[in-house]
């Protein structure tokens, strides 16, 4: 499988989508990504490393930009290949399982470092695996931990879907389980039992009476919220259960570390007999517009028209970024709320404005 880096983007994006690259099953595309910058770009040290693909540029420039964005999707819900349609307005949409979450930011950054001959920055770029699922398995993570200096820049652009905005910093995320115990029973004797599953009424009360804050950091406001988002128990039809559980969810402004987050929802449910471990997490990142680097961005943007800065509701690999004292933004086209729909899509002149700012940026054309 072949792709042209230096064709259309909007063409390019259409051809990884049509590659299916659900987290844990990237080779496919990690491949055809890793021939295509070894074929048809100059000047980039190329690694292969798992199913991440890196590649950067050493011209001694002054300052060095990170272009990184994951080539992993959810799992495909019918709409593998993608497909072009005309709006309601005449626009051109390209429909298809990642188009918005983020095949289109990676074909920005891939037909950018095939076509910008003269850049004013050094450049990396990261495409990595697993992503949209566990911390634990993300390839950037891993990238991290094993080849920490591949992360070393002056500003990072995430190739996460913001409609043409920068999108600075990002939420926080945590996942928690709350379990339950009782007593197992028939249930045509149920007095003799302690239902599980009726226990978790006041741990779904307390989160449906749940308010969140909304916090505003340097002009960004970020929302917060907490939420149920799976639950299980039971037995047999005919039993009483003796356990049960429910896993939350809570994304939170990057003013509070993770600690200090799962403190926050281990008090929501103070007072309750429960147990509380916390399954997952990663901190956010405050949004970092003061950096140089990041202002030259904002500032192409602004002259654009096609956008602003805003803040990061979900949570995004900056936060890796900025906890090492690297800037970072989201930056891409799509929108954000249409990410891992099953009618996902974008409208294409996005995936044309936001590959001419950022080429603009990489230029130092700062019209």
């Amino acid at each position: 499988m072949t792709i042209d880096l230096r064709a259309d983007p909007i063409a390019l994006t259409a051809a990884l989508v049509d590659i299916p690259s659900v987290s844990k099953d990237e080779a496919v595309i990690a491949d055809t990504v890793a021939w295509a910058l070894r074929e048809q770009t100059e000047g980039f040290e190329i690694l292969r490393h798992g199913n991440t693909v890196l590649a950067r540029t050493n011209r001694g420039l002054p300052t060095r930009v990170i272009l990184a964005g994951h080539l992993d999707t959810v799992p495909i819900a019918d709409n593998v290949p993608g497909h072009f349609v005309e709006g309601e307005n005449g626009e051109r949409l390209l429909y298809g399982c990642g188009s918005v979450d983020m095949k289109s930011g990676d074909a920005v950054f891939l037909h950018l470092a095939a076509t910008v001959a003269e850049p004013v920055h050094d450049l990396t770029l990261i495409f990595y695996d697993c992503e949209e699922i566990a911390a634990e398995f993300n390839g950037l993570g891993r990238i991290e931990r094993e080849l920490p200096e591949w992360l070393d820049g002056d500003l990072a652009i995430l190739g996460e879907p913001s409609g043409g905005w920068v999108e600075a910093g990002c939420q926080g995320t945590l996942r928690a389980r709350i379990t339950t115990a009782g007593v197992r029973a028939h249930s045509a004797r149920a007095w003799l039992g302690d239902n599980a599953i009726h226990r978790l009424a006041p741990v779904l009360e307390r989160m449906a009476a749940y308010r969140a804050r909304e916090v505003d950091i340097d002009g960004c406001v970020y929302r917060e919220g907490l939420s149920a988002v799976r639950i299980s128990g039971g037995v047999a039809g005919n039993v009483v259960p003796d356990a049960a559980e429910v896993d939350v969810n809570f994304r939170f402004a990057p003013d509070r570390t993770l600690d200090e987050a799962t403190e926050h929802v281990r008090a929501v449910f103070d007072g309750l007999d429960i147990h509380f471990e916390r399954t997952d997490g990663a901190p956010g990142a405050l949004p970092g517009l003061s950096a140089p680097a990041a202002k030259d961005l904002i500032r192409i943007v602004h002259a654009h028209g096609s956008g602003g800065v805003r803040a990061k509701y979900g949570w995004t690999d900056v936060s890796r970024f900025a906890a090492r004292g690297i800037p970072a933004v989201n930056f891409g086209p799509g929108d954000p709320n249409l990410a891992h729909k099953r009618d996902e899509h974008l409208p294409v002149t996005q995936i044309t404005q936001v590959t001419a700012m950022l080429r603009s940026y990489l230029t130092g054309d700062n019209r």
